[in-house]
């Protein structure tokens, strides 16, 4: 798929490389030139100069065929603003934000958008929410039988019980992330707008669980 990134700092250079190197096609944009020579040689996106908040520059970076957007530059403001272009205007259902400061984070939340704030697993959480399949796995069993892993879930699955992606999947919902904090299903959990969904599941059966998830739920 296409993903736009705004901030082509350590975090954003990073991101980009592991996106291509998973066979995926990334535009990063900088308010800066100078700042594109952070990534590889190799790189073969394409790297535009200006804010990731202007719609024009967004659309030069292909945000129009894009499935997934990511805010990394160094402003919290700017990042949460690009994240609401990309998900209001541009309808990107895979759009994270990177925020510092982490009283903030709640209320961006909120708004239904995921944001990364610690800075040690940035790299990593923003990879497994832009990537609607094959997500680097949170925890693997030592057999390498059973993973562990946060699943994008279609925004459809929004309003459904969290126990209906099980009966879906037979899969298990370990828990949820909402707002910030580690939520426990019970049978009367229902899923939330801005729930992050980490789930159990076979390694044979995780594509078609992720994949299942990725689309509109059917009819229970």
């Amino acid at each position: 798929m296409h993903v736009v990134i705004m901030g082509c700092g350590r975090v954003g250079s990073t991101l980009a490389r592991g996106l291509e190197k998973r066979g995926h096609t990334v535009a990063i944009i900088d308010q800066s030139a100078d700042a594109f020579r952070r990534l590889s040689p190799n790189f073969t996106g394409r790297t535009i100069v200006g804010m990731g908040f202007d719609r024009e520059i967004l659309i030069e970076a292909g945000i129009e065929d894009a499935e997934a957007f990511a805010a990394v530059s160094n402003g919290d403001n700017s990042n949460i603003l690009a994240a609401r272009v990309a998900r209001e205007t541009f309808g990107i259902n895979n759009v994270v934000a990177r925020i510092y400061d982490p009283g903030r984070a709640e209320v961006y939340q909120r708004l239904g958008i995921p944001t990364v704030g610690t800075v040690r697993w940035t790299v990593d959480q923003m990879m497994r929410r832009l990537l609607p399949e094959g997500s680097e796995p949170e925890w693997r069993d030592p057999s390498g039988t059973v993973r562990l892993a946060e699943v994008h879930v279609h925004s459809e699955w929004v309003g459904r019980l969290a126990f209906d992606i099980e009966k879906a999947t037979g899969a298990r919902v370990a828990f949820l992330t909402r707002l910030g904090e580690g939520l426990l299903p019970r049978a009367d959990t229902v899923i939330q707008e801005g729930d992050l969904v980490h789930v159990v599941m076979l390694e044979r059966d995780a594509a078609a669980v992720e994949s299942q998830l990725g689309t509109k739920p059917e009819e229970l």
